[in-house]
């Protein structure tokens, strides 16, 4: 008696099919979502407005592109983390969930702003800047500049009068809608986390920009580029190296 062989059944071609595909799309997610992990960390990512402070330049809400390939220099947007007691609840961002935090990390929300804020770079290192000449501009490095194209309407360029020098590593930063904004001239008698002479918290260390903001891209009425005025291309480089701690004084400048 000769036994006939048991035949395996075979799979069904669409199931194997099915998984297949599943397989891929699991990678393809899986691939988008370290791609643009990858791109937010090095490349760029996306910031929402969280106050009134850069007004009318920008507005609470506003969605910008920030890049970090590029050095920041005089009258760049900057984003930048906390350098240490500058945020105010009206400043510091919403603070997503577990969820809605991951989602910022892949790159596929835009950055909340919590712990971040957004001004524009006005001293870099070794600057003087100044408040104010005898016509009431800011004075970087003794030049004038000339802020109507981007200070918010019916700002004075600053309130309070100072000379700083920047020092080494770090920079001087200010709101474009100044009588808003809680920027370094606020902080200048301030000492930093680490409890150090007054006015060192004032300066932003540069280790702390994130990049510099060059796009708003939400609501799609407000796209527009963000460059660097035009009045701080006339500011000369700073006439000396930069100082290892800063120099601050609470007063106008000789006019």
């Amino acid at each position: 008696m000769t036994d006939t062989p048991t035949k395996t059944p075979e799979k069904p071609a669409h199931r194997s099919g099915f998984a297949a595909a599943a397989r891929e799309f699991v990678l393809i997610v899986v691939g988008a979502l370290i791609v643009s992990s990858i791109l937010r960390a090095f490349v760029g990512q996306m910031f929402i407005i969280p106050s009134e402070s850069m007004e009318n330049t920008l507005l609470v809400g506003d969605r910008v592109v920030v890049e970090k390939l590029t050095d920041v220099k005089r009258g760049d947007v900057v984003v930048f983390e906390d350098p240490g007691g500058w945020l105010g609840p009206e400043e510091s961002g919403q603070k997503r969930g577990s969820v809605g935090r991951f989602f910022e990390v892949v790159g596929l929300l835009p950055d909340s702003s919590h712990g971040h804020l957004i001004k524009r770079l006005v001293g870099m290192p070794g600057d003087k800047v100044a408040c104010c000449d005898e016509k009431g501009r800011l004075l970087v490095n003794g030049q004038p500049l000339e802020e109507t194209s981007y200070l918010y309407p019916g700002d004075a360029p600053s309130q309070m009068e100072f000379q700083v020098t920047v020092p080494a590593g770090k920079v001087f930063v200010m709101g474009d809608h100044r009588s808003a904004s809680g920027d370094s001239r606020v902080h200048l008698s301030d000492t930093n986390t680490e409890g150090s002479n007054p006015g060192d918290a004032a300066f932003v260390p540069m280790d702390k920009i994130t990049g510099r903001a060059i796009l708003v891209v939400w609501p799609a009425a407000r796209w527009s580029k963000l460059g660097v005025p035009d009045t701080f291309k006339s500011v000369p480089a700073a006439a000396e190296p930069p100082p290892d701690k800063p120099s601050i004084s609470l007063t106008a400048p000789p006019k």
